[in-house]
């Protein structure tokens, strides 16, 4: 009877500390909100490996962007933060007289960085190109009589990672990654609307330039502030339409889609580039994903590398890929991960490899990664598999190079508004994620206390606007930084 009466006291003593929890007290009242009654949501904190405060820590949920935590994490473990991607340019045959006899290769190496508007100033994101072809004009050639071959086949030609939805494909953040990128995987539409509410929406021109490009246009001008339009198409097709709406009065309105097939358009680009400096090329560009497996290049002796084009590091995109949620960066770090790895640069091979890397370091049983971005709403994380993560890395030698990728509240990054002005700016140091039904946070806080905290918040299928549920997150969130 002591026994019993013992154990029921000290369940007691614990259940009255969890009550006096404030963060705790915060997330429960957070759960009985009336706009989360239906949703889903895993939340917890933890300080030096033990629970602080928790609710159903253990579901898997699409997370957005915070899977972002483990592209990123993973590319800086295993590649290093100054690793570089690489572009190679080799000359496929004899040169003699001025005339290089076969082709010019361009061989991709996942380079995210290639012409991005992200790491070039406007108005020189073509600037590799001339830089191009000068290397290749200062080895005395004059004309080629064969042609220009992009080939980015390392990476495969799989388009997007499993669990995109179509209606997300055809718009800029939905562009896939691929062994070649260049100008961002993007393409610019620019559109001229009407005076009036309904008058079709005119595509002007795109850049790049397409050529080939179908575009249906179901785009009309209405009384709107800003971009309501989508645009839809499959990878490697060109093949768009585009739905919704843009603001009256616009002579170039800009709206932003995915390249069809970034691996040809380099090849396009650096041929124009030659022939723009007075090299002839005699045949039209291709890119190696039309060839056969016979007919795709091979780097023997025939072949000569001239040329190597080093890109942004592994601690630059990773930056920028949490700080400005850059999907194509995420995606694009999980295949250097396998390509550097293994030698073949898809999703499925990098998530792979990333994830036999920290299941070897900590427990992320039940971790479901489909993609590096968070697009795939295949994916299932729980708050305790971010937390673990996160508290790996906090023991790892990388943990200051990895820090240093995340937003801070109040002051960066897409968290930039986040807790402005309140407990949290400043001390939350975090990955967001947004989709439609979709809200979440992991990262770390320093309390004002001097506690340094791991936390995890996932909120799915809420009702309401995402605003107010954000609005109702930062309580928790305040919670944290004044623990």
């Amino acid at each position: 009877m002591k026994i019993i009466l013992f154990a029921f006291l000290a369940l007691l003593a614990v259940s009255t500390v969890k009550s006096q929890n404030t963060i705790q007290s915060a997330i429960d009242q957070f759960s009985a909100s009336i706009e989360l009654q239906n949703a889903s949501i895993s939340f917890l904190v933890m300080e030096n490996g033990k629970t602080i405060a928790s609710k159903n820590p253990l579901i898997t949920l699409p997370t957005a962007s915070t899977a972002k935590l483990f592209a990123t994490a993973g590319a800086i473990e295993l590649l290093g933060k100054d690793y570089r991607p690489s572009t190679r340019i080799y000359v496929d045959g004899e040169i003699k007289d001025g005339i290089l006899y076969g082709n010019i290769i361009v061989r991709g190496g996942g380079d995210m960085s290639l012409g991005s508007r992200f790491f070039n100033e406007d108005g020189k994101e073509n600037a590799f190109l001339t830089a191009w072809a000068d290397t290749i004009k200062k080895m005395g050639i004059n004309s080629i009589s064969g042609k220009v071959i992009a080939d980015g086949s390392e990476f495969g030609y799989n388009g997007v990672p499993d669990g995109w939805a179509w209606t997300d494909m055809g718009n800029y953040y939905g562009a896939g990654p691929s062994g070649i990128c260049i100008y961002d995987n993007t393409l610019n539409y620019y559109f001229k609307t009407g005076t009036s509410a309904g008058q079709p929406a005119v595509l002007q021109y795109t850049v790049p330039k397409v050529a080939d490009l179908v575009f249906r246009n179901y785009v009309t001008a209405e009384n709107v502030s800003g971009d309501n339009s989508y645009i839809y198409g499959a990878p490697f097709s060109n093949d768009r339409f585009a739905t919704g709406s843009l603001p009256l009065n616009s002579l170039k309105f800009e709206v932003k889609g995915s390249l069809p097939d970034p691996e040809y358009l380099l090849a396009v680009e650096l041929s124009n580039a030659l022939a723009a400096s007075g090299i002839l090329v005699k045949s039209l560009p291709t890119g190696a994903r039309n060839f056969s497996k016979e007919q795709k290049p091979k780097y023997d002796g025939n072949s000569k590398l001239i040329y190597t084009h080093y890109g942004a590091t592994v601690g630059e995109i990773a930056k920028l890929t949490n700080m400005k949620s850059i999907n194509l960066f995420a995606e694009g770090l999980v295949c250097l991960v396998g390509y550097k790895t293994t030698k073949l640069g898809t999703t499925d091979e990098g998530l792979r490899i990333i994830e036999a890397h920290f299941k070897s370091k900590t427990n992320l049983n039940g971790l479901f990664l489909k993609d590096g971005s968070g697009l795939s709403r295949s994916n299932g994380i729980s708050a305790t598999h971010f937390c673990n993560l996160l508290n790996y890395m906090v023991n790892s030698t990388n943990y200051t190079s990895y820090f240093s990728t995340l937003p801070v509240a109040g002051k960066s990054g897409t968290i930039a508004s986040l807790c402005r002005g309140e407990a949290g700016d400043g001390r939350i140091f975090a990955k967001s994620g947004t989709m439609n039904r979709i809200k979440s946070y992991s990262g770390y806080v320093h309390s004002k206390s001097g506690k340094k905290l791991t936390f995890s918040f996932t909120v799915n299928n809420f009702s309401g606007s995402s605003s107010s549920v954000t609005n109702q997150m930062e309580k928790v969130l305040n919670a944290m930084a004044s623990y």
